[in-house]
This record gives structure tokens, sequence and C-alpha cells, in this order.
């Protein structure tokens, strides 16, 4: 298998996968990329889950695409493979996706660890899209999330040259959520995930939609967005536990109602 699937027992709420591909650093094929689809699809619907963290390993979250599978496909081959639909039905997945990143996170390596809600780095990762050396340019969000991530000049910058983004900087610009040594970024994830994974389920996923809507919309559209979403969390039995809790001081039990 190119994907690990693990539930740890100190972390019942959240599901890590894991991409292994080792001695391919990681680089995303078709194969891979279905396989992770198919993973979160399939967490997305377990009601035990509620946060996944991604990763690769120490040398490599994801290099990039598996440049030998594409490199003899026609631009009608590309089309007719549509692998996007993939990154799409990713893009979609409900649950909160928080990237831990070690190495290499490189063309669709960056893009995919853009592509989740959070990103946790050890020291040693970089990020950057460099197709533009192989004569073509990002496909999978790389333009587009990029740019919002850290702004234009510096997104243009990296897409046009294919410079590298190391971890520190990539904090500094706002890509990543924290730094931490190489032996903790994983533990770092996972404590992220699991305090996400103690909240109410139910306001999760209506709050993980409202702040995604900030980057997809205009202000006027994206206040109205979050106050339906605000009104209908107040239809949940996890709201009513958590005031109730708050009013009785005692930690909410909060069971995605």
């Amino acid at each position: 298998m190119d994907l690990i699937l693990v539930r740890p027992h100190f972390h019942p709420h959240v599901a890590l996968v894991q991409l292994n591909r080792p001695k391919e650093l990681n680089a995303l094929n078709l194969q891979l990329m279905a396989q992770l689809r198919e993973t979160l699809k399939q967490l997305d619907a377990d009601e035990e889950v509620r946060a996944i963290v991604i990763t690769g390993n120490e040398r490599a979250f994801a290099a990039g695409a598996d440049i030998k599978e594409m490199a003899g496909k026609s631009a009608i081959d590309m089309f007719l493979i549509d692998q996007f639909a993939t990154w799409d039905q990713i893009r979609k997945t409900r649950k909160p996706l928080i990237a831990a990143v070690s190495g290499f996170a490189l063309g669709g390596g960056c893009e995919l660890a853009m592509t989740c809600d959070m990103i946790i780095a050890s020291e040693t990762a970089v990020f950057g899209q460099p197709e533009i050396k192989l004569g073509i340019m990002p496909g999978a969000g790389g333009t587009q999330r990029l740019t919002r991530a850290i702004g234009k000049a510096k997104a243009m910058e990296m897409v046009l040259t294919g410079k590298h983004l190391p971890a520190l900087e990539a904090e500094r610009y706002g890509l990543v959520n924290k730094v931490v040594p190489v032996d903790l970024y994983l533990d770092e994830a996972m404590r992220l995930a699991d305090e996400i994974a103690a909240m109410s389920p139910v306001a999760v996923r209506l709050a993980k939609e409202s702040v995604n809507r900030a980057f997809e919309t205009d202000l006027d559209e994206g206040l109205h967005f979050e106050r339906k979403n605000f009104y209908l969390s107040f239809a949940s039995e996890d709201q009513q536990e958590g005031m109730q809790a708050f009013i009785e001081k005692r930690p909410p039990h909060f069971q995605g109602k």
C-alpha cells in the first residue's frame, strides 16, 4: 500500500494517514491520490473520527507529483485522466485536516499541504512550487492557495523561479501554524488534532465551512454564510450541552449531535 491508516490508541478521535512511498519521496502518483481520496471519504463518514492528520516521513511529506507518470502524456491525455477531480474531492473533506510536514513539501506536496486546514512543520520542512523548472506550472491549486496564504509578491517569486520557502520563513508568512523540532512535529500535529477533537464536531464543521468561505467569496456573502451557520449551530444538542456545561462550571461532553 502507498498509504497507511493508523487509529492511535491514545488519540481515540483522531486518524493518522501516512503517505508511504519513501523511495520516491512520497511522490504523488494517481494510485496514491486515489487511495488518499477513498481513505478520507471513509474517515469523513466515521462518526468516531473528529480530526485527521496527514503526514509523510522525516525526509519528505511529498516531494511533488510523479514526473515519470506524466512525462509522456499529451494535453488530451491529461484532460481525460482528470486527476484534479480527486483533488477536488479531497478538498471537500468536511472534517479538519492537519498536515504534519517534515522535509520536502514541493509541487503537489506543497499543494496537498495547503489543501489541508492547518500545517505543523518541522524545522527541516521546505515548501515550494518548482513546476516552472519542468516547463509547466502548478495545477492543483498552487498559484491560488499560495497567493492567498503568503501574498502576491512572494507567491509570484516562488512560482516563477521555483525557489523554496524554509519552514521558519513559511511560518513568518503565515503558510504554517507552527514550526517545531523534527522529533516533535508529528506529536504537535496530533496534539492540535486532539484539541480540535475535544470540541463539538457539529460546531467544528460549521466553523471550518465558514472560514473556508472567507477565501472563496466577498465579505458580504461570507458574513451571510457565517450567520447562517451560527444560527444552525443552535439546532444541535452540542450547543445545549456546551452552554449548560459553562453555566454549571464543568467540562462539556460533546456527542456530535
